[in-house]
């Protein structure tokens, strides 16, 4: 009987123990608005607390876990490797490599994911491979073959980042093959020729290898940008599901096995109003066993595209790895990219990747393409020394990245609809918790959030994101 009295005294405390641990859980928020006027700017600590919830709740839940998270950021194209590493002071380089890349809070944002095209896209100084030939020649050997272009500035930058946070999950892609490869001798547009299968297949692995051999381990690659655009004034190629499947299936996936990369496939790569694109490629097995998953693009279709393509192939991944901005947008600017990160991730995306890291006043440099696109730094040109700002879309990233860290698992909340809050949690490996709210009402809203029976109550201006963060117990492994 003792020992019964003291296992439930023991039993009490560490109930009582642990109501008062989460009654003195205080929470930090960051909040940005739309003008830009307060941005991830600190607020005051909010605590956790036994008072009733009220009438507008968020209820957030940690025993419902989605997918892992790889992380958030951009492309280092060339034009943005270029200004980055060759238009900045020593100074002001490492100030923005920092505020880019330190995953330290209050340090940087903590982008956790760079998108590198193979090769020139429209966002380049000129347009290259890595294996140009004089009209007329081939060279199916390689025997050209180099990637010295970009030990110029690409490489700087990219190991510069990863210094910053080795963590960071690379992915490249090619906008081209050599023109020789294709059936209009050119990088703008045609097709890749059938006999060159083998040829773009060593093309790639030797891509992917000089690149780890530079000391930038390469995470994904898919096969082609975009492969249903058939570009006219700058990289393009058009590339066809079945073609696709052939290609990764019996000669990419191979030729990545035989050189021993660990660089996982993603298929597609395009909008999401074609989803059975992805599909096809994934429902052949000899392709499926060397493809991570799907990558999409936000600029057709509707983010909905991506739930049934999770659900037909649960065990592979959904990855967000394009999606611009630019001066077509009117607006809310903040809102926009926000309601990408939240809805893309809800929608079982493991990573939200935008365009362009770094563009000048006139939205390039650019050959062809995007001459309107918005990075997530501008640096101006036209001013000495060059000027640099950062964009809406460098605070909505910011609003995931330096809280969501690579690794994190997605968890359940309430979401009240895209004229309301909306909202998306995550739960880091440390165990801390992060909650995007997003208010799209022309009003302030006033709501609580309630976690584990308890809740803090907040408002949060019209327009504006804000995340709220705050520790809880380790996590068990995710799903």
């Amino acid at each position: 009987m003792q020992t019964l009295r003291r296992c439930l005294t023991l039993s009490v405390f560490l109930s009582f123990t642990s109501l008062v641990n989460l009654q003195a859980q205080t929470v930090a928020a960051y909040q940005t608005t739309p003008d830009l006027k307060q941005a991830l700017q600190p607020e005051h600590k909010l605590s956790f607390a036994a008072s009733p919830a009220g009438s507008t709740v968020i209820s957030v839940d940690d025993s419902q876990r989605f997918q892992t998270m790889d992380g958030f950021g951009a492309a280092m194209t060339d034009s943005s490797a270029w200004l980055l590493q060759d238009q900045l002071t020593a100074s002001q380089r490492k100030e923005v490599m920092r505020k880019l890349f330190d995953p330290r809070q209050g340090h940087g944002i903590g982008v956790s994911f760079l998108r590198v095209p193979l090769g020139a896209s429209d966002l380049a100084r000129n347009h290259y491979s890595y294996d140009d030939m004089p009209a007329g020649q081939r060279d199916p050997e390689l025997k050209h073959f180099s990637i010295d272009h970009d030990r110029a500035y690409i490489l700087p930058a990219m190991l510069e980042a990863l210094k910053l946070d080795p963590s960071i999950s690379v992915m490249v892609t090619p906008w081209s093959p050599p023109g020789w490869m294709k059936t209009k001798d050119t990088m703008n547009g045609g097709q890749l020729l059938v006999e060159d299968s083998q040829v773009f297949a060593n093309y790639l692995a030797d891509s992917v290898s000089a690149y780890d051999k530079a000391g930038v381990l390469v995470r994904y690659l898919s096969l082609q940008n975009e492969p249903l655009y058939e570009t006219k004034d700058y990289p393009g190629t058009l590339m066809h599901a079945d073609q696709e499947t052939k290609l990764i299936a019996s000669f990419v996936g191979p030729a990545l096995q035989k050189a021993g990369l660990k660089t996982s496939i993603l298929a597609y790569d395009h909008n999401w109003d074609h989803p059975e694109y992805p599909v096809e490629v994934l429902s052949d097995p000899d392709a499926a066993q060397y493809t991570a998953g799907s990558a999409f693009h936000c600029y057709g279709g509707n983010v909905s595209a991506q739930g049934p393509v999770h659900e037909r192939f649960p065990n592979r991944g959904i990855w967000m790895t394009e999606c611009s901005g630019g001066t077509w947008q009117k607006g809310n600017l903040l809102a926009d990219t926000e309601k990408l990160v939240i809805e893309s991730s809800r929608q079982w995306a493991k990573s939200v990747v935008l365009w362009g890291l770094a563009l000048d006043e006139k939205n390039g440099p650019n050959t062809g393409g995007c001459a309107t696109c918005r990075g997530f730094v501008t640096i101006d040109r036209s001013t000495a020394p060059h000027k640099v700002t950062y964009t809406e879309d460098y605070y909505a990233i910011g609003h995931a990245s330096e809280f969501v860290h690579p690794g994190a698992v997605r968890i359940d909340s309430t979401d009240l609809g895209p004229q309301s809050l909306e909202t998306v949690a995550f739960q880091n490996t440390d165990g801390s918790i992060a909650l995007l709210v997003l208010n799209n009402a022309d009003q302030p809203a006033d709501f609580s959030v309630s976690w584990h029976g308890k809740s803090f109550q907040t408002s949060l201006s019209s327009g504006s994101v804000a995340t709220y963060r705050w520790l809880a117990p380790k996590p068990t492994a995710a799903q």
